[in-house]
């Protein structure tokens, strides 16, 4: 039986990429500990699955539509970039994302409770919607004084919006030079399945 390394997401126009990629060029500049996400790469994580027998992806795409037709499409916003858990002491570097009508956490909380009937542990913590930019490399053991004042200086930059009408199932499989992810499925919000 084979496994495919799998994730849940909302795929990115390119005008919030351009923007993100843009925000790691001036962050590159003030850190050198960081592993930046390559553009074609980048998505919004709403679940991470881990390794998934490709004999459950139907079940998944099944509770992913059952989730995805209640929830009408919506607006997220995107700027900003920070630290989690904090910028001081930054594992992932991020971009800010809102959510206006907490449409997204109403996702990600339904995605949740969905998938852990088919036996995926939920979340521990509490969904903040991110876009990741980064992560700090394993030898480093956190982003340094000039990377830390680059955020705080970004923090309030404003970089664009988008409508998320769909979500999808993504396979990540590892090659010579990174990963690389391909829709094993795209779900539109807030249309029943026919």
């Amino acid at each position: 039986m084979q496994t495919i390394r799998s994730f849940i997401s909302v795929p990115l126009p390119s005008g919030i990429t351009s923007a993100a990629a843009k925000m790691i060029k001036r962050l590159k500049e003030h850190s050198d500990s960081i592993k930046w996400v390559p553009v074609d790469n980048m998505h919004l994580t709403l679940k991470f699955l881990g390794e998934v027998e490709n004999i459950e992806v139907h079940d998944i795409c099944k509770a992913m539509r059952k989730v995805s037709v209640d929830i009408a499409p919506f607006e997220l916003q995107f700027g900003g970039a920070g630290g989690l858990p904090g910028n001081d002491r930054a594992r992932v570097i991020y971009m800010g994302v809102t959510d206006p009508s907490n449409s997204l956490t109403r996702l990600v909380n339904g995605l949740e409770t969905a998938l852990a009937d088919l036996g995926y542990r939920p979340e521990s913590r509490d969904y903040v919607p991110h876009l990741a930019l980064g992560r700090v490399r394993s030898n480093s053991r956190r982003a340094g004084p000039e990377l830390v004042q680059a955020l705080e200086e970004t923090s309030a930059t404003i970089v664009g919006e988008m409508v998320v009408d769909e979500i999808q199932l993504i396979g990540s499989f590892l090659e010579k030079q990174g990963p690389s992810y391909h829709v094993m499925d795209s779900l539109p919000l807030g249309e029943p399945s026919s």
